[in-house]
């Protein structure tokens, strides 16, 4: 394995597999594996919990929802499998998807397996080993934004994706629904301001477009092809994925995007290494989106609010869990001041679109 391809670490403490019962289950299931595996567990993410099942003949991905109270809809294994294996014939950057089982008597939930793609992962930082010029830093942008546009391209009828999801009233749904979860997961030390989610009501736009949306759209959900780093070869994290409008995950992903001359907090909180010479900025990218789909965008604003503010619920439901001790992971001890930075973002970019 090269010294930059991504690779997971140890597991951690309360979230070990049962191989008792898992690893019968997978030799019956998946041709081609022998023995007991080495298993590891990806460190980054925030929500379902991955695995490394490393066998003598090839290594398995092993994605299963974490454990404690869960929003309705949330982790859903089974979903999640089914739109990868329909996706994958239309959309090469999908991993192949090898086995799935909702019996809890397995490992106490549902889960999937897929194939492992062995690559780079551009994490919070690039790997020590592996210095992009900014030209070639330029160039991972373009063709980052390329797999996104190609995703919004894709004909979900044809590949039989059309009953994902409702479709038309997506970002009604989004708002009201982001707005009840938010609140419905509020914790002591979140404000309790309600001016975002009211703007957020009262500019809602008038039209929208309906296409397959992944919804987590960022670098370190990609795997880029270890001997030319600036090629994407795989997209990963398909749990937020539905039908929904196209500039509402592009808004997702620049909430992601942190640049260089970025405040201390939200560079503080940069999971990509989107700062780094050559890289876009993130009116850049909504640029060059534009020029490439011909779609116009007049005013960015109710997008650039609504990811904001979605980011801050997804960040709120997960220290919920921290907060009543259902998840010990500790990198989400201090996530409630990023909540709290998100909602004060909002209403600067409110005021600064007048």
């Amino acid at each position: 394995m090269s010294s930059i391809e991504d690779k997971a670490g140890q597991v951690r403490t309360g979230e070990e597999l049962p191989l008792a019962r898992l690893n019968p289950w997978l030799q019956s299931t998946i041709d081609g594996i022998s023995g007991t595996p080495e298993v590891t567990q990806y460190s980054g993410g925030a929500s379902n919990w991955t695995y490394c099942l490393a066998y003598p003949e090839r290594e398995l991905i092993l994605r299963r929802a974490p454990e404690g109270t869960k929003a309705k809809g949330a982790h859903d294994m089974g979903r999640e499998h089914r739109l990868q294996a329909a996706l994958k014939p239309h959309y090469s950057y999908v991993p192949e998807m090898l086995a799935h089982s909702d019996d809890d008597s397995i490992i106490g939930t549902e889960f999937y397996v897929m194939e492992k793609l062995n690559g780079v992962i551009p994490r919070q930082n690039f790997p020590r080993d592996l210095q992009l010029s900014p030209e070639q830093a330029e160039q991972l942008c373009y063709r980052a934004i390329d797999s996104l546009i190609e995703l919004h391209q894709v004909d979900y009828q044809t590949a039989g994706l059309d009953q994902l999801a409702k479709g038309a009233g997506y970002v009604d749904r989004q708002i009201e629904g982001w707005i009840t979860r938010f609140e419905n997961a509020k914790t002591w030390n979140v404000g309790g301001d309600k001016s975002v989610a009211k703007w957020l009501r009262d500019n809602r736009p008038q039209q929208e477009t309906i296409c397959v949306t992944h919804n987590d759209f960022r670098l370190d959900n990609m795997v880029l092809e270890t001997d030319d780093p600036t090629k994407v070869i795989g997209i990963l994290d398909w749990e937020l994925a539905t039908l929904g409008d196209p500039l509402m995950d592009l808004g997702t992903m620049l909430v992601y995007w942190i640049q260089a001359d970025d405040d201390f907090l939200a560079r503080a909180n940069r999971r990509q290494p989107t700062h780094v010479p050559g890289m876009l900025t993130r009116q850049q990218v909504l640029d060059y989106y534009q020029s490439k789909t011909n779609w116009g965008i007049d005013d960015f604003t109710f997008y650039d609010v609504f990811s904001s503010y979605r980011l801050a619920g997804i960040a709120q439901q997960i220290y919920y869990r921290y907060h009543n001790k259902q998840t010990r992971n500790p990198q989400f001890k201090n996530i409630w001041i990023m909540v709290n930075y998100l909602l004060w973002r909002c209403r600067r970019t409110i005021r600064a679109a007048g």
